[in-house]
C-alpha cells in the first residue's frame, strides 16, 4: 500500500515518531491513523517524544579511532541514568554514532548551530548559481532555501542519513534509541580529529 507524505507528516506531528517509522506504521495498518498510533505505541516509538523533555545528567564519552589511526572522534552522549549509560547496548549505540561522525564528517549538531555568516555565504552562492542557470527571479528564493536545507542535511549531524542505514536520519536513530532504552537521550557534543587538519 502506498502512503502519501501528508498522512505520514500528520502521524509524525501527533506522535513525534520518525518519518520512516510513521510510514511503516501506516503501511502496516492499511493507512488507518488510529491503528498506526497504536502500532507506534506498542513499539515504544511514539513515547520517545514525551521523554525528550526529561533531564539527561548521565551518559558516556566514547572515543572512536578509525583503522589506520589517522581519524578519530570524541563523542559525549547523555542519558537519564547511570544504569543505562553502563549498559553494553547503550555503549554500542553511542559507538555507532561515533563511527557515523568519523565517516560522514558533520560540522555542526543542528542547523541552529550553523553560524549566520556561513548561511548567508551559502545563500549568496546558491542565488548566484540559480540566476546563472537562468532561473526566474520569482522562484530563486525557493531554490535557495531548498539548497540550504540540502546543505544542512550534509553538514548537520542530526539531519544526516545514518551510514549504516541511509533511510534513517541520525535524529530518528536517536529517537529509536529513546524508545529502546526508555530514557531521554541527547548528543551533548562531539569533535572529529583528522591527522594533519
Amino acid at each position: 500500500m502506498s502512503v502519501d507524505a501528508k498522512t505520514v507528516k500528520t502521524l509524525r506531528d501527533k506522535t513525534g515518531a520518525g518519518m520512516m517509522d510513521c510510514k511503516k506504521a501506516l503501511t502496516e495498518t492499511g493507512g488507518d491513523m488510529e491503528k498506526a498510533i497504536i502500532y507506534l505505541r506498542e513499539k515504544g516509538i511514539a513515547s520517545a517524544s514525551k521523554k525528550s523533555g526529561r533531564a539527561t545528567k548521565e551518559g558516556r564519552i566514547i572515543s572512536y579511532i578509525h583503522p589506520g589511526d589517522k581519524l578519530g572522534v570524541l563523542l559525549e552522549v547523555s542519558c537519564e541514568t547511570d544504569f543505562v549509560a553502563r549498559g553494553e547496548k547503550f555503549i554500542e549505540f553511542v559507538r555507532d554514532i561515533a563511527m557515523h561522525i568519523a565517516a560522514a564528517a558533520p560540522s555542526y549538531l543542528t542547523k541552529d548551530e550553523i553560524p549566520g555568516d556561513v548561511l548567508e555565504q551559502e545563500r549568496s552562492i546558491y542565488r548566484t548559481q540559480a540566476l546563472n542557470d537562468g532561473k526566474p527571479e520569482k522562484i530563486v528564493d525557493k531554490i535557495v532555501e531548498g539548497r540550504i536545507s540540502k546543505y544542512a542535511a550534509e553538514v548537520c549531524l542530526l539531519e544526516q542519513p545514518f551510514v549504516k542505514d541511509d533511510k534513517v536520519k541520525i535524529r530518528d536513530f536517536i529517537k529509536n534509541g529513546i524508545a529502546t532504552f526508555g530514557e531521554n537521550i541527547s548528543i551533548a557534543r562531539f569533535v572529529r580529529f583528522k591527522l594533519g587538519e
